[in-house]
């Protein structure tokens, strides 16, 4: 797990004044940096070309430059004339040395963007937008100093510098970043890093439901019950995810299906061995409120996904205190609006999911969310995660249902909702990474497969 941050401006000037470094200093760490990752990466000789603009970022590409110069076949492309103290002084250095530049961008091993860094806002104007759709278009290993510029460059690598960005895992920026890399500034990244309640999930934060009891029986790892509605079809899949996934035993709930498998029971009622609900999924209009509150008259854990987001009682639910949501974007908008949090385009949302979801854990501190994407965000009270390790093969139908399926497996074998959802989306992102087929042709039934080899 890896800390995110809205902003490192303050993290530097607490550098300066706590631990007697400058701007020079944490500016040679980054620039050594990023030479360090192209040495371990290129050989000797080269060709490099370092896009670099005016301000502070371009003064990381021109230090970068003098640091490769001798070694490497580099040159720097001006998008701007430096303005900035940092940009004067570093082009002084480069020019003390006879660093070359260059006037036109062509093909090369690599190809460095400078040109803003975070504290560009804003459209480019025509000229810089034309440089980056040529820089875009050349053949090259293409890396962004700090973060790709106004993230319209496509980088292969991202060197970011002294801690993680928040901004870098917007979905809408998700195309751009490539690899991420935290480059040292000086003093360890641990030191360098102030305190936030925004951290980053790695795959290696997966803890599954092993069976360690050798005492036990189907009862121990917990009975899930899920609403069964008019669209069996994925309620099944859930069900049989979350059977694979460790509970112990998986009831449908509702109007029997033709087509429910042998391993999984079906019930008109609630279970009495019940320990955590599921609903949502493939609900359709088989529940009214009614036969909905019966089904939600108890206690139980419970994750609330699909259908029931338009559904009236919704509001009933999120007063229980174990719940959590897993709602996709256009679902995420209905309930803040049904919330009276917001009432917002889906496009409004997935340019401010961060500040959104806040909001929402804000006024249901109590509430696991879990905002689906291609960054998973989830929350709970004043705590966010980001899952950034989706992948585009889990963009098919069906692939939510499993998911609400893992995280109903947890709340049955008795984890918490926070830990249940982060369980959940890590294993159903590691489910997808590890498929050995073509990205398009996953299926549901082949995340439901890939559970037994995770």
């Amino acid at each position: 797990m890896q800390k995110l941050f809205d902003e490192v401006a303050s993290l530097d000037k607490r550098c300066y004044e706590r631990y007697m470094l400058n701007e020079d200093i944490l500016m040679e760490h980054a620039s050594s940096g990023m030479a360090d990752f192209i040495r371990s990466k290129f050989d000797v000789g080269s060709k490099v070309i370092v896009a670099c603009g005016s301000g502070n970022n371009g003064a990381d590409g021109l230090a970068l430059a003098r640091l490769l110069h001798g070694d490497y076949d580099v040159k720097v492309f001006y998008v701007k004339e430096p303005s900035s103290e940092m940009a004067y002084l570093q082009q002084a250095r480069i020019n003390a040395l006879k660093v070359s530049s260059c006037q036109k961008l062509s093909d090369c091993d690599v190809l460095v963007d400078a040109i803003v860094g975070t504290g560009f806002s804003g459209e480019f104007d025509e000229n810089i937008a034309k440089i980056i759709q040529r820089i875009n278009s050349l053949k090259a290993y293409k890396i962004a100093c700090d973060v790709p510029s106004g993230y319209k460059f496509y980088a292969d690598t991202t060197l970011t510098m002294g801690a993680l960005k928040k901004d870098m895992f917007l979905d809408s920026h998700k195309e751009f970043v490539g690899d991420i890399k935290v480059l040292n500034l000086g003093v360890s990244r641990g030191i360098y890093e102030g305190e936030t309640n925004w951290n980053l999930l790695d795959l290696q934060d997966l803890k599954l439901p092993n069976r360690t009891q050798k005492d036990s029986h189907k009862g121990t790892f917990g009975h899930l019950a899920l609403a069964c509605g008019t669209k069996s079809g994925a309620s099944i899949m859930s069900a049989k995810s979350a059977l694979r996934f460790g509970a112990g035993l998986v009831t449908l709930v509702g109007k029997k299906s033709k087509s429910i498998p042998h391993s999984i029971m079906h019930s008109k009622e609630l279970p009495q061995t019940t320990t955590a609900l599921a609903c949502g999924m493939g609900l359709g209009d088989a529940y009214d409120d009614k036969k909905m509150a019966k089904f939600l008259d108890n206690d139980f854990p419970i994750v609330c996904d699909a259908d029931i987001f338009h559904m009236p009682i919704l509001l009933d639910i999120l007063k229980r205190d174990n719940i959590v949501l897993t709602p996709h974007a256009k679902e995420f908008v209905s309930l803040l609006k049904s919330t009276n949090i917001a009432d917002i385009s889906v496009e409004v949302l997935q340019n401010n999911r961060f500040k959104y979801v806040e909001l929402f854990s804000k006024k249901f501190p109590h509430a696991v969310v879990l905002l689906k994407g291609a960054n998973v965000i989830l929350a709970q009270g004043n705590k966010f995660y980001i899952n950034p390790h989706g992948i585009s093969a889990l963009a098919k139908g069906g692939s939510g249902d499993v998911l609400s399926g893992l995280v109903g497996a947890l709340l049955a074998q008795g984890y918490s909702p926070i830990d249940s959802a982060i369980n959940a989306s890590l294993a159903h992102t590691k489910l997808a990474c590890g498929f050995n087929g073509a990205d398009f042709s996953l299926t549901p039934d082949d995340l439901i497969d890939e559970i037994c080899n995770l």
